[in-house]
Order: structure tokens, then sequence, then C-alpha cells
């Protein structure tokens, strides 16, 4: 019984050995073996299958994380066709029938930084405790065809111009003024007054407007592990809270923006010193970008497009990030070499030497270069 019983016994286990291993299931164990590395890769497949479905969701998270940061603005609806025409620019070459190229026409972008006063960190960093905001910073960022050259023109806050009426969100519209102080546009109509009141200064079109806060620069340059740049002269003034002695320094993001606001311990005290200062900010940071090989750096990308991202106001043509990546990738070209900084010509005001006027017609050359 004892024989039949394991004969049975041998005969079950076989056969189901039979239907799964098939002639495998010999003295030597090869079809158990094979049976167990099945089930491992199985196993192996499942968890990298799992791997690979969280990292895409992690990935999509972050790309949903990231784009939700940026503020948007719809320049060109509120402006309309009243504006400069945009310069007529030739297709890109190579363009496959399926690949989108990356865009290589030249391109105007208004930069501003605003002394927002929204949240705790901006006041901190100097915004004042009162509401509403004004541009800090003016710059024209000219993209040359091609993006391996650029110009950057910074427009001081202190300019005298002739704001236009200006569109407002409910509908009314802010009334023209004659002599205003250019950063008083910001204030009064936002954005898209901004936008508006350099075109009419310049009678150049801005295809984009980005503008990021305090808050966000100084983050920034946190994020690239801060910036180098060697100063000129001592400086110490009171209201950015910046102490320096003349010569190089490596600055983290609160100091940076300091530097980037210091106008009374420097030079004759006006706006055009602190842009001086602010033009050497650029070059550091592009400097400092060059250096670091973010691409390799998934965390590190991370945390500047955060940075970048958090504090960001765009116009509805880069309100993305997938816009801003292209716009980023057909810059790869682009080193701080290439970057040529200038200030708008300008001549103390007749009739108020505490402000300044275009000095034409030097100023209209220049913005002529740049359409």
């Amino acid at each position: 019984m004892t024989g039949h019983q394991g004969s049975d016994g041998a005969d079950a286990d076989g056969g189901a050995g039979s239907d799964e291993g098939g002639a495998g299931d010999g003295a030597d164990g090869t079809g158990i073996r094979t049976g167990r590395r099945a089930r491992v890769l199985k196993i192996t497949g499942l968890s990298l299958a799992g791997v690979l479905l969280l990292g895409a969701g992690a990935a999509g998270w972050a790309y949903w994380h990231l784009s939700d940061n940026i503020s948007s603005v719809d320049i060109n609806g509120a402006l309309g066709d009243d504006r400069p025409a945009r310069p007529l620019s030739a297709p890109s070459a190579g363009a496959s029938a399926t690949a989108v190229p990356l865009p290589t026409e030249s391109l105007n972008i208004l930069v501003l930084g605003s002394d927002s006063r929204t949240g705790e960190e901006n006041r901190e960093l100097g915004g004042g405790e009162d509401g509403g905001a004004r541009s800090d910073t003016a710059m024209v960022v000219h993209l040359d065809a091609g993006r391996t050259a650029a110009t950057v023109v910074s427009i001081p806050r202190d300019t005298l111009v002739d704001r236009p009426s200006c569109p407002l969100p409910d509908g009314e519209s802010t009334r023209p003024v004659s002599g205003a102080m250019f950063n008083s546009a910001y204030e009064v109509g936002g954005p898209v007054c901004a936008v508006k009141t350099v075109e009419a200064l310049t009678d150049v079109r801005m295809d984009h407007y980005i503008e990021i806060d305090f808050a966000g620069f100084a983050r920034l340059v946190d994020a690239l592990g801060g910036v180098t740049v060697t100063t000129r002269e001592d400086i110490d003034d009171e209201r950015s809270h910046l102490t320096l002695e003349a010569g190089t320094h490596h600055l983290d993001g609160t100091e940076a923006l300091a530097l980037a606001r210091t106008r009374y311990d420097i030079g004759d005290g006006s706006d055009l010193g602190r842009i001086e200062l602010q033009h050497q900010l650029v070059k550091a940071l592009l400097e400092q970008i060059g250096r670091q090989n973010l691409l390799t750096d998934p965390a590190g990308l991370y945390e500047v497009a955060d940075a970048v991202t958090g504090s960001l106001t765009a116009d509805t043509g880069l309100d993305s990030l997938g816009e801003l990546t292209r716009l980023g990738q057909s810059l790869r070209g682009l080193s701080s070499a290439g970057v040529t900084t200038l200030t708008m010509p300008v001549l103390p005001a007749p009739w108020d030497r505490n402000r300044v006027v275009a000095d034409e017609p030097e100023a209209g050359e220049l913005w002529a270069s740049l359409r």
C-alpha cells in the first residue's frame, strides 16, 4: 500500500510537473530552477513596471506643479493690434515634416523685477509693509536671430516718460500722463501697462513678458549655489542692508538681491550706478548657470525650476513649463560672452535734476537696432 500510494503521489506530482516544466523535471532539478527564474523575472518585471509608473507619475506631478507655479497675464489679448509691428522672420531651416524645430528668430522680452509686498518673504527682503508693487528693475532683452547673442538694455526707473492710456481688468482704462515716472506704469496698470509704456517709449514690439519678485530672485541665486561678483568700491548701504569691501565676493540669494537694489552708497547715488551692479549680476548668473550641469542633476534642475517658477509671472506665450523649456533650449548656444549689457541713453531732466529723460537721438537709434 505504501508503494502504491507513493506511486500515485509520484504520478500526481509528475503530472503537474509535466504540465509546468515538461520533460525538464529530471533528477538534476533543472525544471525547478527554470520555474523559479521565471517567477523571479516576472516579479522583477512587475516591480520595474511599478517603479516606472511611479517615476512617470512623479515626473507628471513635477511638470504640473512647476507649470502651476507660473502666474499668467494675457498681454496680447489686452493690448490688441494697437502695437508696434512684429518684424518679419524667415522660417527655420532644416525643419522636418514631423519634428518641431526650436525657434531661432529674433525676440524681444520685457523682464521686470517687482518689489511686490505679497507674502512675508517679500516683505522681509525689502518689499515694505504696504500693499501694491512697482517695477523695481526693467530690462529689454533682445535675442538676435540664431539665439547665440543677446543685448540687455536697462530702462532707469527714474526715467520720465509719456505714459499712455492702459486697459484695466475691470474694463476701464488709466488716463494718459505726460512726464510720468517710468516705474509708475506697473503701479497703476500692472504688466499690461508696463508693456504698453515700454512699447510707446521704444517703438519696439515686446514679444514676451517675464516678471520675478524679490523672493524668487533670491531663491534662484541660492538654487544655483550663489554668484560671484567683483565690486570696485566699498559698499555700506543702510537701505539695502548690504556691506561689502571692494573686491571679489561670493554672494547668497539675500546678498545678491541687496546688491541689485543698492544705489545710495555707490557713484552719485542715482539709478545708473545701481543698473551697473545689476548688469554685473546678469553676467554672474549666466556664468553660474554655465558652470552647472543641470541636465545630469535632476534634483538640482528641479530646485532651480521650482525657484524660478514659484515667483514668476509670464505672458500667455511663456506661461507653461513646456514653453519655457523650449525657450531655454533655443538659448543653448548663448553664453555670457555673447551678452551685451547697456543702459538706455539718458540725461538729467531740465526741470528735475533727480529724474532723467531719454537722450535723443542716441536712445532712438539704440531701440531701432533692436527692431
